[in-house]
């Protein structure tokens, strides 16, 4: 299966603007007019209505509170430090800004292990030393029914790490570079590839290497995938920030922000409803300071107790 069914979330004690991941993510932008408090409260609201927006639709969600020291203004974003493999192993990942370290807890993983088989859990995070990153979910686009792995290449995304670890899973890695309409590189591969069981949505103009886009465009279709391009004009307002899920009953969910969803042609929301229910989320205080799908999934295949 694709899609997880239970999803974790951190509810965040500390969200704001991060000036240290601010330089390689591009999209990312301050609030004016707010305060510091203002905008945690809208932070907490817009966390607590997901968590029960996806809870009504059936989603199993495991909330965990962050903690006020140190300050980590990204926790809500554990999809970037950790993910969650069917046979019970747990990667740990090499964070890019050093104040996002510390959103690596351990009590987070003794906790679900009183809920799932943890079977091993490979620390990554000394590779943080040499200067080389590799940020879970957000760098690593996982197709775990054909075992592939794609990955954007970018400073929190490094090459060589990710054929590494993309190897370790015993997944085939597609490598590319993807650049925003300012030719910066694109920070976060989920910013502009979501890959579900039947589908996939992409920035195809993103990348701009011939032999690459023509490699995954190869790689997507072998694998049966039904594309649906985007534009950099839809990036820039989180269309690419997508996530399916399951429920324990009903129809397989693409969850995404508001403006995600707003973002949208009405000809590429009917083509994704053929695979999935469209579920959007306001979000806009998460994605605009934050800009990330704020979920780590466990598989819904995963070892559980």
């Amino acid at each position: 299966m694709q899609s997880a069914s239970t999803v974790l979330l951190v509810r965040p004690a500390s969200f704001a603007f991060n000036a240290e991941t601010a330089e390689s993510n591009h999209f990312q932008q301050t609030l004016t007019g707010l305060s510091a408090g203002q905008v945690q409260q809208q932070a907490f609201a817009e966390f607590d209505n997901a968590v029960a927006t996806l809870r009504n639709r059936g989603v199993r969600v495991l909330v965990e509170d962050d903690t006020p020291a140190p300050a980590k203004p990204d926790a809500v974003f554990p999809n970037n430090w950790g993910t969650f493999h069917p046979d019970g192993r747990v990667l740990l990942y090499p964070m890019c800004a050093p104040n996002r370290r510390a959103e690596r807890r351990p009590e987070i993983l003794e906790r679900l292990g009183q809920q799932f088989v943890l079977s091993e859990i490979v620390d990554l995070s000394h590779h943080e030393q040499q200067g080389r990153f590799l940020e879970g979910t957000g760098s690593i686009i996982f197709d775990h029914v054909h075992r592939r792995a794609y990955a954007g290449i970018s400073a929190r995304t490094d090459a060589g790490l990710f054929e590494e670890v993309a190897t370790r899973l015993g997944y085939e890695p597609v490598a590319f570079h993807a650049f925003d309409a300012l030719g910066h590189l694109i920070y976060h591969t989920n910013v502009m590839l979501c890959v579900g069981a039947r589908f996939a949505v992409i920035c195809l103009e993103s990348i701009t290497d011939a032999t690459e886009q023509a490699r995954v465009i190869e790689s997507l279709t072998t694998t049966g995938h039904d594309i649906v391009a985007i534009s950099l004009a839809q990036v820039a307002r989180f269309a690419g920030n997508m996530l399916t899920v399951q429920p324990a009953t009903g129809p397989e969910l693409l969850v995404l922000s508001q403006s995600a969803y707003d973002a949208l042609m009405p000809e590429q929301r009917a083509r994704l409803s053929q695979h999935c229910d469209l579920l959007p989320l306001a979000i806009p205080t998460i994605e605009t300071i934050g800009v990330e799908v704020p979920a780590a999934c466990w598989p819904k295949y995963s070892c559980r107790r």
